[in-house]
């Protein structure tokens, strides 16, 4: 996944008693609870800090709708993007997949430069950023240009490497147009400021020096963006935004532990 060079994440307390009669005969009707292979019970189970199914991506292919819009609320603010399927097909439904499984929650601008791009989508936790890996999409023509604040898929220089990392143009880039595979599937409709805002001190040529290790991300995950890079902007949450009348892709099955 990692996209580098210029475009380039109780123990329970048990009181022994003597039963009665009808505690055991309570007992003796009452269920089991289903028991994990160290004894824990399915109650106690911790919750995970992601969604599950995104440990495997060939479960999440739902089509996206023709439109829709995504929430970003960030630590700077909150912007929208809008999607349009008909400019990137595969690269709209890979995002829809995405946002539906709060794949970009919490998860860090880590190359933030000044006059080009605002890049993100490693994730913040290394079993994820692991499962994507190796589930590019094939890539899309090209139908719109990368024009400042239109959104686009990061990749390496190979065709077909497109996984989970996208930006934001912060200018007219359209010499990416001719780059092999930068096909834009979306557009900041609302709160390109914000956008514009994120803390870009780190990367190439900045002023704290050189960006977050790609690599690192991708091992080690948030702590290491949190201990080095505090000053990174991140993604609180995200909100998927339908148009009206369009259902909600059926859940896929439920990936198992």
């Amino acid at each position: 996944m990692h996209k580098s060079g210029w475009m380039m994440t109780l123990a329970m307390l048990f009181f022994a008693t003597v039963p009665s009669n009808e505690a055991r005969a309570q007992a003796a009707q009452a269920p089991a609870q289903p028991k994990s292979a160290t004894g824990a019970t399915a109650a106690h189970r911790p919750a995970s800090p992601y969604d599950r199914s995104l440990l495997r991506p060939a479960l999440l292919t739902a089509k996206a709708p023709a439109t829709y819009q995504v929430k970003f609320s960030t630590t700077k603010g909150d912007f929208i993007i809008t999607v349009t399927r008909a400019w990137s097909p595969l690269g709209a439904d890979r995002f829809y997949n995405l946002v539906r499984h709060h794949f970009y929650d919490n998860t860090s601008f880590f190359r933030v430069l000044k006059g080009f791009v605002v890049q993100w989508g490693i994730s913040a936790f290394p079993p994820v950023t692991a499962a994507w890996e190796h589930a590019p999409i094939k890539d899309d023509p090209i139908v719109q240009s990368n024009l400042r604040g239109y959104v686009t898929y990061a990749k390496t220089k190979d065709p077909n490497t497109r996984t989970t990392e996208v930006f934001i143009n912060l200018h007219d880039n359209q010499g990416l147009d001719t780059a092999g595979g930068f096909a834009p599937f979306g557009q900041v409709t609302e709160g390109m400021d914000v956008v514009d805002a994120l803390y870009s001190g780190y990367g190439e040529g900045a002023p704290d020096g050189q960006g977050p290790e790609q690599d690192k991300i991708e091992k080690i995950g948030k702590p290491y963006l949190d201990k080095g890079f505090e000053k990174l902007d991140s993604i609180k949450t995200t909100t998927l935004i339908l148009p009206p009348g369009a259902a909600p892709a059926k859940a896929p099955a439920a990936a198992k532990p």
